[in-house]
């Protein structure tokens, strides 16, 4: 259900084009709030994106990995401001408030979400493994190996990746799924 609220679908990619006056416009959001604040921006009728990426968390003697927001406590949304009544965003549950410079909501560059939209799957993930080839350095995002930099020595069409990576005081050759892995 979370990947219908907050995330786009490549089918529906078209939803997420503005159209006349529409911006970008970055949200702040409650501490470990962003997926709330997406479901009531939603449901006022803002279209909103969180962007996510795969993080490993340790805790009480486990290792998961688990979708996170890409920019914790940021999340974009779709307002025009001719139209919109942009000041009831700050009023929202789940958000802190519209960035703002000099009494204005900012807007976000041109191309910036819609480039993070294109390089999301359907999960809500943002794949960061588009510009990735062989013998470049890599950084283990996500998995038992989080946090480890490697040479990237395989890539396959079946999503997988071979990387070699310097463990217990020699080299050790690991296969990984493509989305564990991103350009350092």
């Amino acid at each position: 259900m979370a990947s219908q609220v907050a995330f786009p679908v490549e089918s529906a990619f078209a939803d997420w084009l503005l159209k006349g006056e529409e911006r970008w416009y970055v949200v702040r959001t409650l501490p470990q709030r962003e997926r709330y604040a997406v479901k009531n921006l939603q449901n006022q009728g803002y279209r909103a994106f969180l962007p996510l990426h795969l993080r490993t968390r340790r805790h009480a003697r486990k290792v998961e990995t688990i979708s996170a927001p890409l920019f914790p406590r940021y999340l974009f949304a779709i307002v025009d401001r001719t139209r919109d009544r942009w000041r009831s965003i700050n009023g929202t549950f789940g958000v802190e408030r519209l960035l703002m410079c000099a009494g204005e909501p900012q807007t976000v560059p041109r191309g910036l979400v819609e480039s993070l939209i294109s390089a999301t799957d359907e999960d809500g993930v943002v794949q960061f493994d588009y510009c990735l080839h062989e013998g470049q350095t890599i950084k283990i995002v996500a998995g038992p190996f989080a946090d480890l930099i490697g040479r990237l020595e395989r890539l396959d069409d079946r999503g997988r990746v071979g990387v070699l990576l310097e463990l217990l005081g020699g080299p050790v050759r690991v296969d990984l799924s493509r989305r564990l892995v991103a350009p350092t």
